[in-house]
């Protein structure tokens, strides 16, 4: 197999999904890491990410919803004019699902995150570029879900608690389980890390 050739998310086939996430403590998991070896940060880090592709897919199917109701509508005004046509509907439903898929590929190509040495980074947004920064040390709590639809499609999303402000927590979309629970792991060891150096 080439080894250039890339899983949806971005990565190279051939790269271990978790080369770095490993026991560190006496009871096996994160958690124990005062009592085990030190945690390495530089191995948990990792380059430039962008979603699995078939994120695109989801949020046009969560669009048809709307498209429906909104073509629906436009019939229904459209039925009760004088020289209106039903058919009308149909034709404001299509032009709206066809702009929301559209409007997931462009969504699609503007995400990525990064696991970086101190924080976790994202980049997202269509009309306007949208950055955020977490810092290790003001992450409270990584959860990995899934709803049904991302079920149905095989995806899931890694969602960060953090200090601070409602509406703060930031998620990640677009995630295979595996990636979503091994991205969990790694920031949990991170939080980990960042706040023993803080503690320092």
């Amino acid at each position: 197999m080439d080894a250039n050739t890339e899983r949806g998310d971005g990565e190279p086939f051939d790269e271990p999904l978790t080369p770095a996430v490993r026991p560190v403590g006496a009871e096996g998991d994160a958690d124990g890491a005062a009592a085990g070896e030190a945690i390495q940060v530089e191995e948990l880090t990792g380059s430039r990410r962008t979603l699995d592709p078939t994120i695109q897919r989801v949020w046009a199917l969560q669009a048809a919803v709307p498209s429906l109701v909104l073509g629906g509508i436009a019939g229904a005004a459209f039925a009760f004019l004088p020289v209106g046509d039903a058919w009308v509907g149909t034709v404001v439903a299509t032009v709206v699902f066809a702009l929301a898929a559209v409007l997931a590929v462009l969504r699609y190509r503007s995400w990525a995150y990064e696991v970086r040495g101190d924080s976790l980074y994202l980049e997202r947004g269509v009309i306007t570029d949208v950055t955020t920064v977490v810092p290790y040390v003001r992450i409270q709590h990584v959860d990995a879900s899934r709803g049904p639809i991302e079920r149905a499609f095989g995806l899931a999303t890694t969602v960060v608690y953090t200090a601070g402000s409602r509406g703060a927590d930031v998620s990640i979309p677009g995630l295979s389980p595996e990636r979503a629970e091994d991205l969990q792991a790694r920031l949990k060891q991170l939080t980990i890390a960042a706040e023993g150096e803080d503690a320092v």
